[in-house]
């Protein structure tokens, strides 16, 4: 880890028609409940922040569902990101001003790269995360390829390379998703975590396959300092509590 802070826990809502869904490698969608409720069981049960993904903003053309964001920023008492249907400063601001603490941007970052610099210049560094899906490909120098428009379109582009360039925008949090590990539960994407929390100075949120407690304590071995789930903690499988303990019993440093 490059910081000796505490590791934070992020459970995600991935939002679809006002609804918490969770899928595997991005599609088999299922209901997982109301956003609200979610947000404010995960406050109480000790998460550090939370994350809300409007998964099909982009593909559709829209912004993100303010109306949602509104209930849910009432009802959290954590910090909690948006993204989805982020594609420039104005829709960043209406997120923000719907009570969002931070904005969460991918395709439309890695469509228009200028875009990061507005963000940051307009709200400061402390507002912005940058998603990036990617999917194996061992043609490109990392092994890994940039995905865009919720993962549905391949770039050609090598993610760790994409990493650097982010970085150096001065972007404090990057959040990549395996393709293959998505909805997966077999464990993180290691080697995918570790390549960018040691080519970036930024916060790596470890996202996409956690099934097991040890996933978690694996993600922060590899170098993520925070850990967003969906499915472990959407289906009561692992409890944030349970999780926290386990970590500190082995040396991790938990809020």
């Amino acid at each position: 880890m490059k910081v000796n802070q505490p590791i934070k826990i992020m459970p995600c809502l991935d939002m679809q028609n006002g609804r918490v869904v969770k899928g595997v490698h991005f599609v088999d969608i299922r209901d997982a409940g109301d956003p609200v409720e979610c947000a404010k069981a995960y406050c109480a049960a000790g998460a550090d922040e939370l994350a809300l993904l409007d998964i099909t903003a982009t593909v559709e053309g829209r912004g993100t569902l303010l109306e949602i964001v509104r209930n849910v920023a009432g009802a959290t008492t954590v910090p909690f990101s948006v993204g989805g249907g982020i594609s420039d400063t104005a829709s960043a601001s209406a997120v923000l001003e719907a009570g969002a603490d931070r904005v969460s941007t991918s395709s439309a970052a890695f469509r228009k790269p200028e875009l990061i610099e507005e963000i940051i210049q307009e709200f400061g560094p402390d507002k912005l995360t940058v998603a990036v899906d990617v999917d194996r490909n061992p043609a490109l120098p990392s092994g890994y390829e940039v995905y865009i428009d919720g993962g549905r379109t391949a770039t050609g582009c090598d993610a760790v390379e994409w990493g650097r360039r982010i970085d150096g925008y001065g972007v404090q949090v990057i959040l990549p998703t395996s393709k293959a590990g998505d909805g997966a539960k077999t464990g993180y994407d290691l080697p995918l975590i570790k390549a960018l929390a040691e080519n970036t100075s930024a916060a790596i949120v470890a996202s996409g396959g956690a099934g097991e407690l040890h996933h978690f304590l694996e993600a922060v071995e590899a170098g993520a300092t925070i850990l967003l789930a969906a499915s472990v903690f959407h289906f009561n499988m692992i409890g944030i509590p349970d999780l926290k303990q386990y970590l500190a019993a082995n040396g991790v440093k938990v809020q």
